[in-house]
Order: structure tokens, then sequence, then C-alpha cells
């Protein structure tokens, strides 16, 4: 790794864990050409967030969600 990079890792990992998972959405961000696509998925996202948050979505377990795709790929 170059200097520079190893310095802006380490500060990076100095912030939560909510920053550092907001400094890495906007650093995959960055990697597109097309924000409109990039913004499509952001909105999306905070919609699906609101419908969790609100109670308006049926949530299923980690296990069974994953359950479900093992048998559908068999």
């Amino acid at each position: 790794m170059s200097n520079q990079l190893d310095i802006v890792e380490a500060q990076a990992l100095k912030l939560s864990p909510e920053e550092r998972a907001q400094l890495a959405d906007r650093l995959v961000t960055s990697l597109f050409k097309d924000q409109e696509i990039e913004d499509a998925w952001s909105a999306e996202v905070e919609r699906r967030i609101e419908e969790i948050e609100s109670g308006r979505a049926a949530l299923i377990p980690a296990a069974d969600s994953i359950a479900r795709a093992r048998a559908a790929i068999k």
C-alpha cells in the first residue's frame, strides 16, 4: 500500500462503525459514473428503511431467508 493510503486507512479505522459505513458507501458510489442510478438506489434504500422502522414491512428471520435461498438453487 502507498503511504498516503496507509494514512487514510488508519484515520478511517478511527471512525465509528456508522461513519465507516457512510464512508464506504461514498467511496463505492464515487466509482460509478451514472449518478442517476446511484440516486435511485439511495432513494430505494431510504424507502425500505422507512418501511422497516414504521413496521409496515414484513421481516423474515435471516435463517429462514438463507434456507429459502438454498432451497431455490437446488
